[in-house]
Order: C-alpha cells, then sequence, then structure tokens
C-alpha cells in the first residue's frame, strides 16, 4: 500500500509541475489563425491518399484537436495494425506516442522500445549529434509512459550525450531537450538528487547550443526546424542566456506559411504543436473526446497566388567525386519545365532525356528522398548520400517540394556527412 501511494504521489507531483512549468508565450492572432487552419486540413486530408502512416501526424493532429475525425480514426487503424518490427527506436518511439495520444493502449510496443534502450550505444563518443534524435524519442516515450523504469536509462543516456564532443543540429538537440524535461519534471520522490543535477547540467548544454542557432528574423536553425526547437524552448526550465523572443518566431513562421514553404505533410506536423501552444510533453494529456469543431475546407483559408504556365529552364547537374566509389562522374544539362513545377519534375525530364540521369526514390515519413542516381546509392554506413543544392546552398526543401526558379543551377552531390 505504502508502494503504490508513493507513485500516486509521484504522479500527482509529476503533473501538477508539468501544468504549472513556466513556457514562454506566443500565440497566433486571432486575424491569421486561418492560415494555420489551412495547413492543418492540408496535413490531415494527405493521410486519405498516403500509404505511408506517419505517427509524427497523428501525434500533431491530436495535440492541435483533429478536425478530419476520418482522417484520425484511418490514421490510429493503420498505427495499430503495422508491423514495428523493423522500426528503428526513433520510428518505434514515435508510434506509441501516436497511439497514447489517441488514448490507445501501444500493449507490447513499449517494451520492445524499453529493450531497444536497455541495449543501446552509439557509435562512438564522436558520432555526428543527429544519431541521437531517434534514442532522444525513445527516452521521451518511455518517461511518459513509466519514468521510475526510464530513470536508468535516462541517465546513462544523458551522461553519454554529456561525453559527446559532436554539436547538436537543432532537430536533434530539441528532441533531447524535450525528453531530458520530461525526466527532469517526473522524477520519482525519494530518487537520488543526482539525477536532477544530471539532467540540468546537459539540459543547459543543449539550449545554450540551439540558442546560438537563432536568427535574427527568430528562425532557429532553418524553418523546418523552428517547430521542434519553439517546443523545446517554451518548456526547457533551464533557461539559455541568450534571450529568446517567442512572439517573433511566431509571426517569421506565419510570415513563412503564407509564403506556401509549408506544403509537406510532415513538415507541417512539426510546426503545427507550437502554432497551437502545445508540445509533445502535452501528449499524455490529450481529451479524446469527440471534437465537434467543423473541419476547415480549401475555401476556408487563403492559398498563395498560383503561378503562370510558361515555362522556365532548370540548370541540372549531378556530380559524385567521392574517391573510392566506383563510378566518378560530373554531368549537366539544360531540363525546360512548367514554371511552377516541383524539382522531381526536373529529375524526371532529366532521366527521360539521359539515361545517366536515372534516379530512384524512397518513401519517408518527410515524402520521396533521392536514394540512387545513375545506380550510386546513399549508404548508411558509409554516411553517404545525395545532397541537393541551389548553386552552392543546400536545399532543406525535399524534391517533392522545392520549386526551383527559372536558370536556377541545381546539383546533386553525392557526399558524405
Amino acid at each position: 500500500m505504502a508502494r503504490v501511494a508513493l507513485q500516486l504521489l509521484t504522479l500527482l507531483w509529476a503533473a501538477t509541475r508539468t501544468s504549472t512549468q513556466t513556457r514562454s508565450s506566443c500565440t497566433v492572432p486571432s486575424a491569421e489563425q486561418p492560415w494555420v487552419d489551412g495547413i492543418q486540413a492540408l496535413m490531415e486530408n494527405s493521410v486519405i491518399n498516403s500509404s505511408f502512416p506517419n505517427p509524427s501526424i497523428l501525434i500533431a493532429m491530436n495535440l492541435a484537436g483533429a478536425c478530419n475525425m476520418e482522417a484520425q480514426r484511418l490514421l490510429t487503424f493503420d498505427l495499430m495494425a503495422s508491423d514495428t518490427a523493423d522500426l528503428t527506436a526513433g520510428q518505434l518511439a514515435l508510434t506509441v506516442m501516436a497511439l497514447t495520444s489517441s488514448c490507445r493502449d501501444p500493449g507490447d510496443k513499449v517494451s520492445t522500445l524499453r529493450t531497444q534502450m536497455e541495449n543501446w550505444t552509439p557509435s562512438s563518443l564522436d558520432s555526428y549529434a543527429s544519431t541521437f534524435y531517434g534514442p532522444s524519442l525513445a527516452i521521451l516515450a518511455l518517461c511518459q509512459n513509466n519514468p521510475e523504469t526510464t530513470l536508468p536509462i535516462a541517465a546513462r543516456f544523458a551522461k553519454t550525450l554529456l561525453a559527446s564532443s559532436a554539436p547538436f543540429d537543432v532537430d536533434a538537440g530539441a528532441v533531447a531537450t524535450l525528453a531530458l524535461t520530461c525526466m527532469y519534471n517526473r522524477i520519482p520522490i525519494g530518487a537520488e538528487d543526482g539525477y536532477r543535477a544530471l539532467f540540468a547540467q546537459l539540459l543547459k548544454k543543449i539550449v545554450e547550443d540551439i540558442s546560438t542557432r537563432i536568427r535574427d528574423s527568430g528562425i532557429i536553425g532553418d524553418i523546418y526546424s523552428t517547430g521542434l526547437a519553439m517546443q523545446a524552448l517554451s518548456v526547457t526550465p533551464e533557461r539559455p542566456n541568450k534571450q529568446w523572443d517567442c512572439q517573433q518566431t511566431m509571426d517569421t513562421v506565419l510570415d513563412e506559411i503564407k509564403e506556401g514553404k509549408f506544403q509537406n505533410p510532415m513538415s507541417i506536423a512539426q510546426i503545427l504543436p507550437s502554432l497551437k501552444g502545445k508540445t509533445y510533453l502535452d501528449v499524455p494529456q490529450v481529451s479524446c473526446s469527440p471534437d465537434q469543431e467543423v473541419q476547415p475546407t480549401q475555401s476556408d483559408f487563403p492559398s498563395p497566388v498560383p503561378t503562370s504556365a510558361s515555362n522556365i529552364t532548370v540548370v541540372y547537374t549531378i556530380s559524385n567525386q567521392l574517391r573510392g566509389v566506383e563510378l566518378l562522374f560530373n554531368v549537366t544539362m539544360s531540363v525546360s519545365v512548367k514554371q511552377g513545377s516541383v524539382l522531381l519534375v526536373v529529375l524526371e525530364e532529366a532521366q527521360r532525356r539521359n539515361p545517366k540521369f536515372k534516379f530512384e526514390t524512397t518513401m519517408t515519413s518527410w515524402g520521396l528522398e533521392v536514394s540512387s542516381i545513375n545506380n550510386i546509392a546513399g549508404n548508411v554506413n558509409d554516411k553517404t548520400y545525395w545532397q541537393f543544392l541551389s548553386g552552392r546552398t543546400p536545399l532543406i526543401e525535399g524534391v517533392a517540394d522545392y520549386v526551383p526558379f527559372n536558370q536556377e543551377h541545381i546539383t546533386a552531390n553525392f557526399t558524405q556527412y
């Protein structure tokens, strides 16, 4: 009985701390709300025609308050029935959180995830920090399920991150911040004080790193990493020395939405919780009562002005200059496509005209990813991939979303990270 009472007190204290923690306040002005409704409708409608059940989209739908209940039910059932045998820790964690946000029991997925993390070790202490993204999601999902059993796993993970010399990218740092904040807020009563000090030390290190990526415009890293960073900076108990203007970031994101930057469902899923004043820490508190809100339609919100249908010319180069790779090449052609076409259309036209430009794609949660060009494929073990650049600037949108302009020089460069 005493143990049960202690657990109840721990949960009550954690819930109170989570609900009363200080958050940086910023809101979407009422006049701008139709733009937010518009991208939410776009994201939810993508579920019906998608063969890839994306847990990030379900989390965003439930945190924001789903409007398209058919899409919400379909995605929930698809994730419940999905085969998780080959999922990474990060993908499994998102599935657990998605089902939790739909008030569904994730079942043995939690124990499978816990086992993965008990056996987890980084490839090296100098591993690129983005490799901590998935394990951070796993710690967050496990923390929300049972912080007491997650504590030793999270402590070992935190010590590994503190020992790492690799800088964090914004996405990985933001998710690690959310996971560590969850643990910091839900340390069981009676646990050693050293746990809180450990999590606080690492949180301070990470949020300071994230704060260095805040641009003058308010964007954090790039426009697509800003959503997760907003979540992290709004809830962390350790504040960075550099002050963050949340409302400035919000206003800049809204301007980017008006320019049509958020058309990919995954990019919307990353930014939508922050636009609704929510974070991944709110997943366990989602209410699953029926939502009577009317679903926005295409006529309910503004759309970017359509472009004309005249042709443009895009200069397209494919290049592989990596030593040790059998086939080296650097080939360029000019491709004519309709103005407003996405980059994928340029690739398809180049492939039609020249077999050297043959390419293959893989469907990911972010949409289509170019996995191979001219029979040269990226390899995780070799840390190689196809990077797309405009001039010398890496593209931050995928080939199915980026819209090239007339006379733009696009390069697909086989490179290492």
